[in-house]
């Protein structure tokens, strides 16, 4: 039990945000059809922030998991990831995870296992994750991005580009070769709760239009301590969101 509920307490990491072509394409020109299959740069600039919110089925020891998320982020890299887990199938009852990084400092709330401070190289890459993608503006963040080879995923074939910011973990994107969306991507995140770095892999599908911006509605995160697949209903762009949700609750 106590494996299990430390894997789970990983699994807001995996959510919070994964070619065809002429040889001599460069990686800004495969950067630029990425951008323009999303919705395009001049929209996804106006973006200021997104609500998402679905369910989640967490595969981890042997046991299935399933639970309902919501995810909150705002413009630069604000985040807030709460799920909710139903561990009757355990002998328990309910659990929560409540993961929130207000764009300098993070930390991760679980009801079963306390407060913790998130920091090293997992804080860094959340502060990575800008809204509403880090190719954006990478450039500008003092990042670069190489063209690194094809590959096939789910037997579709896709360019392979790394993404390197200035700081943190890299980020290995996969772009389908017809589309140019994110097919997969590959990062290394380092998880406390499970002794250390761990390679994790999300593939994403199922994209939706929403106010004129592609979105995944289904998200699958693979590490060597669990599979977390993310099915989202609804999905809003531009909500006001108020700075406080993402920040360490004040205890009076």
């Amino acid at each position: 039990m106590k494996r299990v509920l430390a894997s789970i307490a990983a699994a807001a990491i995996a959510l919070a945000g994964a070619v065809s072509g002429v040889q001599a394409q460069t990686a800004d020109e495969v950067v630029e059809k990425h951008l323009a299959a999303m919705g395009g740069r001049a929209a996804l600039a106006k973006l200021t922030s997104q609500v998402a919110s679905g369910t989640v089925a967490i595969s981890v020891q042997g046991a299935d998991i399933p639970g309902s998320v919501e995810i909150s982020r705002k413009a630069p890299n604000k985040t807030r990831t709460f799920i909710q887990l139903d561990l009757s199938g355990l002998g328990g009852s309910a659990m929560t995870v409540d993961q929130r990084c207000d764009g300098k400092s993070a930390y991760a709330a679980n009801s079963m296992q306390g407060d913790r401070e998130i920091t090293g190289s997992q804080l860094q890459g959340m502060l990575n994750n800008t809204f509403p993608t880090s190719l954006l503006g990478f450039k500008d963040a003092g990042g670069k991005v190489e063209l690194v080879g094809r590959d096939t995923v789910g037997g579709r074939p896709v360019l392979a580009l790394l993404y390197t910011p200035k700081a943190g973990p890299a980020v290995k994107m996969f772009l389908d070769a017809e589309t140019f969306l994110v097919a997969r991507t590959v990062t290394t995140v380092d998880v406390p709760e499970a002794g250390g770095p761990l390679e994790q892999t999300s593939d994403v599908a199922d994209y939706r239009v929403i106010d004129g911006i592609k979105v995944p509605f289904s998200i699958k995160t693979s590490s060597p301590i669990q599979t977390v697949a993310t099915t989202l209903s609804k999905v809003e762009f531009n909500t006001p969101l108020d700075d406080a949700i993402f920040s360490r609750p004040i205890v009076k």
